[in-house]
This record gives structure tokens, sequence and C-alpha cells, in this order.
């Protein structure tokens, strides 16, 4: 017999009232707070949203305004896009991206694992003047970093460019990567250890897979980082050959200020391509995590 038919036995004709009047209010309430956190998100989801869909829609419009509009569905903005030197500046963009990572990443994992594993004098506070490093404004270095390209004969050069770029991300990658060399067990070095394996293999064959997720995730951020860099490179590299991504976007602005919106969308999805794809390419290995449990009997 379920609760409306005992309520109707009790009270003929009342067992909604009743019903109703048996759940508490505090219940009530709760269930109103959800529905209104819910609904609040759900409006702010939708206007970060609306962005994207301008961008999606301004690609494939001809005609192509600050407002939404009903699209064409036509690659002529692609085809401008390129023919402006998209690719070249994405090809750039990449390099400084992929150099800058590389470095950044190899640098970063050793000096986590000295951090990690060995007795280093000061350490706290040098992982304190690391974690400052990481809140140091990057404007705050340009022009002395200028002034040493123009005095070594650095400047207009995409690789040390991308060197400057590296060091800007080493800090936060340090700290990142020392936390995650913490939580590989040091029994697996040790016994490696006993059986006559070197440091340098200890690192490459048990550490560096053990903590593959969290060098992606270093290694992501700093790819991210140098794929936007924007003024390290415009004051570093005055190379029109050499202009990445985020700089030659500005060749869809004319000189009266007008704005080629349908070039620039077109130009947007394209620049978001390789971070989008490293990302699904990566996601197969951060999806996995951690996977200690069993490797070490207590």
């Amino acid at each position: 017999m379920t609760t409306i038919d005992v309520a109707e036995q009790v009270m003929p004709g009342k067992a909604d009232v009743l019903l109703h009047a048996s759940i508490p209010t505090g219940w009530k309430r709760v269930r109103m707070h959800k529905l209104m956190v819910n609904a609040t998100l759900g409006v702010l989801g939708i206007v970060f949203l609306l962005p994207l869909i301008w961008l999606v829609d301004s690609a494939f419009n001809t005609h192509a305004t600050a407002s939404l509009g009903a699209p064409a569905l036509s690659l002529a903005n692609f085809r401008a896009a390129l023919a402006a030197g998209a690719g070249g500046a994405i090809k750039n963009s990449l390099y400084l991206a992929v150099v800058s990572t590389l470095i950044a990443t190899a640098v970063s994992t050793l000096a986590a694992y000295t951090l990690s594993r060995r007795r280093v004098p000061f350490k706290s506070t040098l992982l304190l003047g690391v974690l400052f490093l990481t809140g140091l404004p990057v404007t705050l270095l340009l022009i002395p970093t200028y002034e040493i390209f123009v005095h070594l004969g650095w400047a207009n050069s995409p690789f040390y460019t991308s060197l400057v770029l590296a060091a800007t991300s080493v800090p936060f990658a340090v700290w990142l990567l020392k936390n995650f060399i913490d939580q590989v067990p040091k029994e697996f070095e040790e016994a490696a250890a006993i059986e006559g394996t070197t440091e340098m293999r200890i690192l490459w064959k048990i550490v560096i897979p053990l903590s593959l997720p969290g060098i992606l995730v270093a290694a992501i951020l700093t790819f991210i980082n140098s794929w936007g860099a924007f003024l390290i490179p415009l004051v570093l590299d005055a190379n029109p050959g050499n202009t990445p991504g985020a700089v030659g976007i500005y060749q869809f602005m004319s000189a009266n200020g007008t704005v080629q919106f349908g070039p620039l969308a077109a130009y947007g999805i394209l620049f978001s391509l390789p971070v989008v794809v490293l990302y699904l390419v990566c996601s197969r290995w951060l999806n996995g995590g951690f996977a200690f449990a069993g490797g070490v009997k207590g």
C-alpha cells in the first residue's frame, strides 16, 4: 500500500494536503536552492557559450558582423585567412611552443627530481622563491631581456625567443612536478638501485613513467603559455617572417580600425586547433592518473 493510499484512508479527500504537509520545510528549501543554483549556472554557461557560437557562425559567414547571423556555410573566410598568412603564423607559433615546451619540461623534470629526492640546502626557501617567480610579471623582465638580446645578437631569432618563453614557464612547472614526483614511492627507486641501476636510468625508467600524467600537465600548460604568447615575441623578434599567430591576428584590422570579422573568426578557429588536438592526444594518459595501488606492500 502506497503513502497516498494510507493518507486517503486517514483523511479522505485530503491525501495530497497530508502528503505535502509531511515533507519537511528544510527539504523544500534545499530543493529550491538547488534549482536556483542550477538555473544560475545554466545562464552563465549560455553567456560563456555565446562567444564560441559567434566564432563558429562568423567563420562560415561571408558577411559576418559583430552580431550573430545566419551562416552562409562558405569556406571563403578560411581561404582569406590562409591567404593572409595564417598558415605561416601558426607554423611559427608551433615552433616556439614545441621548442619551449621541450626545453621547459626537460629542465623542470630534472630540477623537480632533485628537489624531491636530494638534500638541497635551504630547500624550503628555494621553493618559496620558485613560487614567487611564478607570479612575477613578464613585463618586469622584458626590457633587460631585450637589452641582453641586442648585446648578444640574439634578437629576431625564434630559437632564442623560445628560450625566454621556456624560462617563463619553468618556475611553475618545477613547483608542479615536484609535488607529482613526491607521490612516487621511493621503494621503487631503492629496489632498482639494489639491482645496480644507475640514477639516470632510474629517473628515465621509473620516475618519469610513474609521473607521466604530471609531466603531461606541465607540458600542456607550458605549450598553451607559449602558444598564446604575444608580448615576448613582439618585442624580441621583429622579423615579419617570424610573426607568430598571436601577433599576426592584428593583420585583420585595417588602418581605420575596421575589423574583418569573417577572416578573424576563421583565423581564431585555425589558431585553436593545435591546442585542441594536443589535449585530445594527451587525454588518454591524463585520464589514467596515478596507479600506485598494490605497488608497495606495507
